[in-house]
């Protein structure tokens, strides 16, 4: 299993922040996706630029606190949570992300590759959150 965490502030109120991160349909901020097909409130599939197909169940709704949901696609299978919680003049969040890869030659390059993925996932909700 591979796990990877990023803990970041953003200038912006709580509210905002878990709005973005939780929102199914306002998704247009999101440099890493092209579409969202939604199923119902907990099921969901996110297609990325290259035209990978990833379903998403959600686990885990504490409003403001926890985010939670586990993920699938060809590639991997994991689980992702974020924790959110208000500072003094915005919000810290801290995000997790543990995989299972489904094939061995991914392995050398799966935590650069998350890594990278977090840090463009924070920048691109930095960059939505803090224009508001």
């Amino acid at each position: 299993m591979i796990r990877t965490t990023i803990k970041s502030f953003i200038q912006a109120d709580l509210e905002s922040v878990w709005h973005s991160v939780t929102s199914l349909y306002d998704y247009s901020w999101r440099s890493d996706i092209k579409d969202i097909e939604v199923s119902d409130e907990r099921h969901f599939r996110e297609i990325s630029n290259e035209g990978y197909v990833t379903c998403f169940t959600v686990t885990v709704i504490e409003p403001f606190l926890k985010y939670s949901f586990l993920m699938d696609n060809v590639n991997f299978s994991g689980e992702w949570t974020g924790h959110f919680r208000q500072a003094e003049n915005g919000t810290e969040v801290i995000f997790t992300e543990s995989i299972n890869l489904k094939k061995w030659w991914l392995y050398p390059f799966a935590l650069l590759y998350l890594k990278l993925q977090q840090k463009r996932y924070i920048a691109d909700l930095k960059r939505k959150c803090e224009q508001e």
